[in-house]
């Protein structure tokens, strides 16, 4: 395991970090004993970061970290997100109250006295350029709540603005092989800031895995059975934005990345991996199977410079044009 500087933050993270939103909920069944059990392997292995929210679950995520970093909490850096356990468009939502409001129930479900990171989650851009929130998030990292501050953004525009803010840290951005926009402009300029680049939903919600089949039958309180088409929030976090079937056949298009590359999965993180610019990259998991198989992502065989070349091109002719929503 590598360790990356997270942007203009103090910390040095794992490459390879996870997610927690699986094990919190809106992913299908899950086991907290199980979930407690990948999150120790997961750490046995080196990783020493994880991203959360105050929705997932309701904050259930939240308290499994807390049980599962308990003794570790100055070794095990955590991430959390507010903002969309209210309403996102009020700008009473990310007033000082409000954000303090949220912060301190964070940070009594962690059992911490201090956020490594805290994120805004996904808020709309015109509260972004109202500029209030980065002013309150200013004030919580003076008073010692929050050692750093950055932004989940769903646009490249989103991400683009947050640049210009002295203080924000880091962008957490949706990006895999099916999703490279960020690439083109929002990845060079983060680096010329000092800005670190949080790579999230990086196997598409599955589809990068190459376990689905395009007739999949999603449990009901799955995201990806009731969001299939941005019902419930931004599209973008399901699938990366495309369609069901479509993401599925494109996925069968690049299964040729497993023949040097380990598995489907284990190629995905690994391209990854290779971006330059990117601080950590965090999937989600369920069970302890699949972090294992995440974390052999970080041993496989890099892509050569013709295969990143032709993965590029197959998402340029192919892929960009069925994306759906602003990103």
């Amino acid at each position: 395991m590598q360790y990356n500087q997270l942007g203009k933050t103090d910390l040095k993270v794992s490459e390879l970090s996870f997610g927690t939103w699986a094990i919190g909920g809106t992913w299908g069944k899950t086991d907290d004993q199980e979930s407690l059990k990948a999150l120790q392997r997961a750490m046995d292995a080196g990783v020493n970061f994880f991203d959360t929210a105050d929705v997932y679950g309701g904050g259930h995520s939240e308290e499994l970290l807390a049980k599962a970093t308990k003794g570790k909490e100055s070794d095990i850096h955590i991430a959390s997100k507010f903002c969309r356990a209210g309403d996102i468009y009020d700008p009473e939502t990310y007033s000082e109250k409000s954000v303090t409001a949220y912060l301190e129930n964070t940070l009594k479900r962690l059992n911490r006295d201090q956020l490594d990171l805290y994120q805004i989650h996904c808020p709309p851009l015109e509260i972004l350029r109202d500029g209030k929130v980065f002013e309150v998030l200013d004030k919580l990292k003076q008073q010692g709540k929050i050692r750093n501050f950055g932004v989940s953004v769903e646009t490249v525009e989103e991400g683009l603005f947050c640049l210009e803010k002295e203080n924000v840290s880091t962008l957490q951005v949706i990006f895999n092989m099916l999703r490279q926009k960020p690439l083109e402009e929002l990845f060079p300029k983060a680096k010329e800031k000092q800005v670190g680049i949080i790579a999230r939903v990086p196997l598409a919600s599955g589809l990068l895995t190459g376990k689905f089949t395009s007739s999949h039958q999603f449990e009901e309180d799955d995201h990806r059975n009731f969001n299939q088409n941005g019902e419930a929030f931004n599209v973008g976090e399901t699938f990366g934005g495309l369609p069901f079937e479509k993401g599925v056949a494109l996925s069968n298009k690049l299964s040729w990345v497993t023949d040097d590359h380990g598995s489907m999965t284990q190629a995905a993180l690994k391209w990854i991996l290779q971006q330059e610019g990117i601080s950590t990259v965090i999937p989600g998991f369920k069970n302890t199977k699949q972090v294992e198989d995440n974390l052999k992502a970080v041993d496989v065989n890099a892509f050569s410079s013709d295969e990143l070349e032709k993965i590029k091109k197959f998402y340029q002719e192919e892929v960009h044009q069925h994306i759906r929503g602003v990103y």
